[in-house]
């Protein structure tokens, strides 16, 4: 047995049977009663095994699905995501004096970023429920990677976000076939979405509590496969996992991945997670010894995608659990500098939320918080063609010069 068919809460351990359609989204009923929302998470029965069942035969990452809470005969929803690279940058790792890092470059997956992990899992289980409207709240990635499973499965999308979103965003949910609609407020976005799940039956894609707990658990576990998928590629389990994070459905889930990893007798310990966050609700927690992660003060970011004043429970979990750490990157000149430094240095254009990681990995250098043989991985989550426009801001006007090669130098400098 794997997947038990459970789901229990990461904070008081309470289990429920799956599929718990009402906690979907919401989390542990008593721990909100109790004021610290948490989420309920799929439970793992991993006694018997000492290695990570592979169907080679499956699609994508459900290569990987007897450690994902999916029924046997489920048919997998998959855009053959997963299997990303890894990039070495022993420039950066030589300048920050660590010993290697890499960053898992999740941009190559088909909608171009880590969620099309989440969105597989969730919207296969939604096709297992017999489920026929999906719902999400998001600023462009998550609903993008939503629309484009749903469609794949043929289910009916219903993406709710804000109108300040770029419009690469919003037509990359619209072409996906999703009916997207923007409210006022981000938070305005998890009362309807709770609304239409209780009215309608659909699906929460996406977390609709307030204050968050984070996103549909069964699609938290889909994050599961890039622990697997690193200690397959890598020549030893990395020490420290840097995440660009917002309410830590990756970060979450990439821990839990390493956690299985751990039980299986595979690595003896897992990695340090690391939160790059705008505004810093985490740190703010860690630092404080609180269970809420927030609020904190916020404002406008170019990384917009991760740029929330709240965390989750299952952020400082994954955090406390692994000994890691949580730097807030609230500058967007330092976050479009350090974007346009590894695309010119390292040939990786990610999109700003996703470069936050990097200001991140300098900081804890700075404090010597890294020690001098570790292994960094970063998780590149999206690409910056999301929102070319952010960085266009920050780039010189193309020059159109006389077609000589003196006009040539005279335009490049050299």
């Amino acid at each position: 047995m794997t997947y038990t068919r459970t789901l229990a809460c990461l904070r008081c351990a309470a289990t429920y049977p799956d599929p718990s359609l009402e906690l979907v989204g919401r989390g542990c009923p008593s721990c909100e009663a109790g004021g610290v929302p948490a989420n309920v998470l799929p439970v793992y029965d991993l006694s018997g095994r000492n290695a990570v069942p592979v169907a080679d035969g499956e699609p994508g990452l459900f290569r990987y699905r007897a450690l994902l809470p999916l029924a046997a005969d489920t048919r997998a929803v998959s855009l053959a995501e997963g299997a990303t690279p890894v990039v070495a940058l022993p420039a950066v790792a030589a300048e920050l004096g660590v010993g290697t890092v890499v960053v898992k470059d999740e941009t190559r997956n088909p909608t171009w970023s880590y969620k099309d992990r989440l969105a597989a899992v969730a919207v296969t289980k939604a096709v297992e429920l017999g489920i026929n409207t999906v719902v999400v709240a998001s600023t462009g990635n998550h609903g993008a990677a939503i629309a484009a499973y749903a469609a794949r499965a043929g289910l009916r999308c219903v993406v709710l976000t804000v109108a300040s979103v770029p419009s690469t965003m919003k037509t990359l949910m619209q072409v996906y076939g999703a009916s997207v609609v923007a409210l006022p407020e981000p938070r305005q976005r998890w009362s309807l979405m709770r609304e239409l799940v209780r009215t309608f039956g659909w699906l929460a894609m996406s977390g609709h509590a307030d204050p968050p707990v984070g996103s549909n658990p069964y699609g938290v576990d889909g994050y599961k496969t890039i622990a697997y998928e690193l200690v397959e590629q890598l020549p030893s389990p990395p020490d420290v996992v840097v995440v660009p994070t917002a309410y830590a459905d990756g970060l979450a889930g990439i821990a839990r991945g390493f956690a299985d990893l751990v039980a299986l007798g595979l690595i003896e310990r897992a990695p340090r997670m690391v939160a790059a966050e705008p505004f810093g609700p985490h740190a703010a927690a860690l630092a404080s010894g609180s269970e809420l992660a927030g609020p904190v003060p916020y404002e406008p970011s170019v990384a917009f995608s991760t740029a929330s004043p709240v965390g989750t429970f299952q952020g400082l979990s994954a955090l406390r659990s692994t000994g890691g750490s949580a730097v807030a990157v609230p500058d967007d000149g330092v976050t479009l500098r350090a974007q346009r430094d590894l695309a010119a240095s390292a040939g990786l254009y990610q999109e700003a939320a996703s470069a936050t990681a990097w200001p991140a990995l300098a900081t804890l250098a700075a404090q010597g918080s890294l020690g001098r043989d570790a292994s960094v991985v970063v998780i590149g989550t999206s690409t910056g063609l999301k929102d070319v426009g952010a960085t266009a801001a920050t780039l010189p006007e193309v020059p159109v010069i006389e077609p000589t090669a003196d006009a040539l130098l005279a335009a490049i400098g050299t």
